[in-house]
């Protein structure tokens, strides 16, 4: 473990692809449409300019009535973690979706913690030994399902609480984990609810925390396959076909909370997830989705954050995010990885 702060550490890891729907997949790692990670992929993703990879995990699938996590389970997740550690790419894994079980209410309080606080003793043993290049996150836009609003009292202290046992658990397991750079959440990662709301953990650890949110703004136009908006930014053309005031400036300023907030206190700011999907049914839409992830990108490492862009994989065609072919790490879209990794650096 180098003797490297969480700040200087994430600039290290440059822009980051999420290995999505593969390892958090219900039903096993092929259940969502991807092929079984390989060595070949992660190979790919670091020769195509990406320095950093973020597997989210599901482990409740994988674990007994007491929460004991399968054996077989935890080899296969250090097996991938290995073939992108073998790669040269900084490495984060964390309790994806998992089924929906972390919902921060108190009524789910006592049974969330205890699961947390199980897992990630788990988790963190099992990865005891491997270096710093290994980051751990421990949740994923913990919401009560279906509430996008502002978040009730409740919420907010429960969701806090989640990302307290998390360290707690991993600290106490010791060895590198005592110094091991960890990665919490504001709430459902949404950038003014983290603003408003997040508390950082206390941590034994000096300057080994790391804050994440996301980033899908507008909605309309990165998410909602059903949505007409296919323009965006300054240079769209027709105003009926974008959504007025989320352009570039919206996401400086939006970046710039977040660095004033975090990044220039000292503590990095990870953007888990950005991505917008393709609408091929517009023609030139493409020349716009280019421009938001490119733009994005930079302006999010610009602001000191580390960037790294949500890729489903399975699907690479209309309405999908896929940048690579996940049998045989082709670059399906060159020309936008080529934007994500040039605008990043």
């Amino acid at each position: 473990m180098r003797d490297l702060t969480s700040l200087q550490l994430s600039k290290l890891m440059g822009i980051g692809w999420n290995l999505g729907n593969a390892l958090e997949a219900i039903g096993g790692e092929t259940a969502w449409g991807n092929p079984a990670t390989t060595q070949a992929l992660m190979t790919a993703v670091r020769a195509a300019g990406f320095e950093s990879v973020r597997i989210p995990v599901s482990w409740k699938q994988y674990a007994d009535a007491n929460d004991n996590i399968g054996a077989a389970w935890l080899t296969r997740v250090a097996q991938v973690v290995g073939y992108a550690q073998t790669a040269g790419l900084y490495v984060l894994i964390n309790i994806h979706w998992d089924g929906g079980w972390m919902q921060p209410t108190y009524a789910a309080q006592a049974m969330a913690n205890a699961r947390i606080t199980r897992f990630w003793t788990q988790i963190a043993n099992h990865f005891k030994a491997f270096d710093d290049t290994l980051l751990f996150a421990g949740t994923n836009e913990v919401m009560v399902e279906g509430d996008y609003g502002t978040p009730k009292a409740e919420y907010v202290a429960v969701q806090n609480g989640f990302n307290q046992q998390f360290v707690n658990a991993v600290r106490a397991t010791g060895g590198n984990n005592a110094m091991r750079h960890l990665v919490v959440q504001g709430f459902n990662t949404n950038i003014d609810h983290t603003i408003s709301f997040a508390v950082m953990p206390s941590d034994p650890a000096k300057d080994r925390l790391m804050m994440e949110v996301h980033y899908y703004d507008p909605y309309d136009f990165t998410l909602n396959e059903k949505s007409s908006i296919w323009q965006w930014g300054a240079a769209a053309t027709d105003a009926k076909a974008k959504v007025t005031g989320f352009d570039e400036s919206w996401a400086d300023s939006q970046f710039q909370k977040m660095k004033a907030g975090f990044v220039d206190k000292g503590v990095p700011v990870i953007l888990g997830e950005f991505g917008a999907i393709r609408r091929a049914e517009y023609l030139g839409a493409e020349a716009y989705r280019l421009a938001w992830d490119r733009y994005i990108a930079r302006s999010a490492r610009t602001h000191g954050m580390v960037p790294i862009y949500w890729d489903a994989g399975a699907a690479t065609g209309n309405h999908s995010m896929g940048l690579f072919d996940r049998s045989t790490g082709a670059q399906v879209y060159p020309e936008i990885i080529s934007a994500l990794v040039g605008a990043a650096r």
